[in-house]
């Protein structure tokens, strides 16, 4: 066997997918997309957080640079890649993310909006206060080390968090199968819930909920299912409907505003995306009671105005609006996190648990802590107190030592070994000497100045404020009772210093239906040579010049309720909601009259509106010499595209012409047909037959071989002349004949 063939390693390729796809997202779930549940950071979060903290960024000192910050990061704790890191660092500076923002952000770090963040060479960073209760005690040994990545620094695997910062600014992440949705809540409203928590660890589900009622979204707004919350806070799953907090003011000319105070919190940092939603409604007539939207937020606060058309129900409005855009949202809850290195879906009550099992280690480590640093310190004074009864001996011991070891070990072992001494008294009181080292250290490193009266006063009260001191710190480490009032007492400082009042209302509210309501106006349709449609107002129709005018060949009259009729050549008929037809100004081009009814190619022969149209009779003529009546009632549907004429293979609609029934009564009304080769015909209307628009019509003249029909019209006695190919026509030069004849071959001119 060669030694390429020894080194090859058989596995199965099923098993080999299974344990990389597992480890994979273990690293997913506990090294990046979920937060911890005692101090409520993801990895990067606390990584960046502790970085920041070894750099000294704390909120009295100067902003660093984000690059420096990242970079540190990166460098140290985090190599996942820059970008990620400052998408981090900038969402929590974002105060409209977070109840307590940890980064105090100088810069351009995004808005609301969803403007981005400047690049990171051009912010700067710094601790926040909030972040200080969380790293404040790390020099306290409070929490366990471990090394980072290549073992080249130490990094806290969770941070000593002295306030319930999961529950306060809650998290979104996905991992790997699962992901987690906590809401941000009240800082004051959740410290009252560890304090009651910490009076009564039995309280229940629902006693809890009366200090912690729901979320508090640091965009405000409003949650209308507040029923649905203690469900949800006991199983840890569930949907709330976020709505947007709104006023009804009075505008400009008897107008009324629907004004957008608080935005849900599912849009925070894309507030353009509503505004964006309904400029998109109002252009394209979803909501007719719509005059204009303006976004007027500044830094006094969101303020987004719908203006109301005159005599509209704002409130109706109000409700269609809530139901077609991001104004009301669902929110999802999953209170997951990871405890021991376990994903777990917690309660509301769990959660709260964790935290203040975790301050209960935190506070025992810190007052161990304490306890010890007091006994060295009483160590230290006593021994100082016992150094100024015995100075003169200390000073001959001093003086007749060769080194500062010698001496050292006198003090410690009472060792007088080639130590001068001016008596054997001297050097028997020293034999006897016992200071501890720590005593030791402390006496040869005591200045002269200590021996002043005043100073050995000191210190004595010292030494008594010490054994105070121990007696507390062993006190509260014996008495759970008096550890909790310690957390208690600590945690309603930190409520002075961050609660602030509620801003997102918890209420049940019925969702109300919309009501479509049409303030009925007369509009006048346009369609130039080219296709391009577009409506205007009947006031501004009626005010526009015959020049302004003039490249409109199809000026449709009709309401905004109304429908338009569009007839094709190929025999079709579609539909078109006059809402439907964009409202423009005369200049403007408007839109396709295939993009509007999906006609495709067709070529479009005749426009009609709905109600004028069902009042009427419809005169069909085909290229191929086929005619006939048509009652407009037989148009009556509301389906968009229809079959308005049936036609023979290759036959095509050379023209439709509208009649009134006063039309088809009148006396010597006369049709005339010109075919492409010249010949003519004219007979009377009344020899044409009314028929089903399913019918191919009556013959009106024979054709000869390759001609058809090119023009048609309908006159009256009184018509002189009619326009034909450009050229001015005699109407009298059409002489009547039989329909269905041949025609006369005549020169028009």
């Amino acid at each position: 066997m060669s030694s390429e063939q020894e080194q090859l390693i058989s596995l199965d390729f099923a098993e080999e997918m299974k344990t990389s796809f597992r480890d994979y997202a273990l690293s997913v779930i506990l090294a990046r997309a979920l937060p911890d549940v005692r101090d409520g950071l993801k990895p990067v979060q606390r990584r960046i957080l502790y970085a920041m903290n070894e750099l000294g960024l704390d909120p009295k000192k100067p902003h660093r640079k984000s690059a420096r910050i990242v970079g540190d990061t990166m460098g140290k704790y985090h190599p996942h890649g820059d970008s990620s890191i400052y998408e981090a660092l900038v969402h929590m500076a974002e105060d409209f993310s977070l109840s307590l923002p940890l980064v105090d952000g100088h810069g351009n770090f995004g808005s609301i909006d969803g403007d981005g963040a400047a690049a990171m060479r051009y912010t700067e960073a710094r601790l926040s206060e909030a972040a200080m209760t969380m790293l404040e005690n790390l020099d306290k040994g409070l929490v366990e080390y471990m090394p980072n990545f290549d073992e080249s620094e130490k990094e806290p695997k969770v941070l000593p968090s002295m306030i319930p910062n999961l529950l306060i600014n809650g998290t979104t992440g996905i991992a790997v199968g699962m992901a987690t949705n906590i809401p941000p809540h009240n800082a004051g409203e959740v410290i009252d819930g560890a304090v009651a928590y910490l009076d009564n660890p039995a309280i229940t589900d629902e006693k809890l909920l009366k200090y912690i009622p729901g979320p508090d979204f640091p965009t405000g707004g409003i949650i209308t299912n507040a029923d649905a919350l203690p469900e949800v806070y006991k199983t840890g799953e569930g949907k709330l409907r976020v709505r947007a907090k709104t006023v009804i003011e009075n505008g400009e000319a008897g107008r009324k505003n629907i004004v957008v105070t608080e935005i849900p919190y599912t849009i925070a940092g894309n507030k353009l995306k509503l505004v964006e939603n309904l400029v998109s409604l109002m252009k394209d007539k979803s909501f007719e009671e719509i005059y204009d939207v303006r976004d007027e937020s500044s830094k006094e606060g969101i303020r987004i105005v719908i203006e109301v058309k005159k005599d509209r129900d704002p409130e109706n409005l109000l409700n269609g609006l809530l139901k077609k855009t991001c104004m009301e949202d669902t929110y999802t809850v999953n209170l997951l996190a990871v405890k021991d290195k376990q994903p777990i879906v917690f309660s509301l009550l769990g959660m709260v648990k964790e935290f203040i099992d975790f301050q209960e280690i935190l506070y025992t480590k810190e007052y161990e802590y304490l306890l010890e640093k007091a006994r060295q310190r009483q160590e230290i004074v006593e021994g100082l107190l016992r150094a100024t009864d015995a100075i003169d001996l200390i000073i001959e011991i001093l003086r007749g030592s060769s080194s500062v070891k010698q001496a050292k070990d006198c003090l410690i072992n009472g060792v007088t070994t080639d130590i001068r001494f001016k008596s054997k008294d001297s050097e028997k009181q020293a034999a006897t000497l016992n200071f501890t080292e720590r005593q030791a250290d402390a006496i040869l490193a005591m200045p002269l100045s200590k021996l002043i009266g005043l100073e050995i006063l000191k210190l004595q009260e010292e030494g008594k404020e010490l054994r105070e001191r121990i007696e507390e710190y062993t006190g509260i480490l014996k008495n759970k009772d008096l550890l909790h009032n310690v957390i208690k007492g600590r945690l309603k400082e930190y409520k002075k210093k961050f609660a602030r009042p509620r801003r997102t209302e918890l209420l049940n509210v019925e969702t109300v239906g919309y009501v479509e309501e049409f303030k009925v106006e007369d509009i006048r349709v346009l369609v130039d040579k080219f296709g391009y449609t577009k409506s205007v107002d009947e006031s501004v129709y009626t005010k526009a010049g015959e020049e302004a005018l003039k490249e409109y060949v199809h000026v449709i009259p009709m309401k905004n309720t109304d429908r338009l009729c569009v007839f094709t050549a190929e025999g079709n008929m579609m539909q078109v909601k006059a809402e439907k037809i964009p409202r423009s100004r005369l200049k403007e081009k408007g839109v396709l009259i295939h993009n509007l009814c999906k006609v495709d190619q067709q070529d479009v022969i005749f426009y009609s509106s709905y109600e004028t149209l069902f009042d009427s009779m419809l005169l069909f003529i085909t290229r191929k010499g086929y005619i006939k009546l048509v009652s407009g009632v037989e148009f009556d549907t509301n389906r968009n595209l229809m079959l308005a004429t049936k036609l023979e293979d290759g036959d095509t609609v050379q023209s439709i012409i509208r009649l009134s029934a006063a039309d088809i009564l009148a006396e010597n009304r006369k049709v005339i047909i010109i075919t492409k080769s010249g010949y003519s015909i004219g007979f009377p209307l009344k020899e044409v037959s009314e028929m089903k628009k399913t019918g191919r019509g009556v013959k009106a003249i024979t054709l000869d071989k390759n001609d058809v029909v090119e023009y048609s019209t309908v006159v009256s006695p009184e018509t002189e002349s009619f326009e034909c190919k450009g050229k001015q026509i005699p109407a009298k030069k059409i002489k009547l004949r039989a329909r269905g004849g041949k025609g006369q071959k005549a020169s028009l001119s």
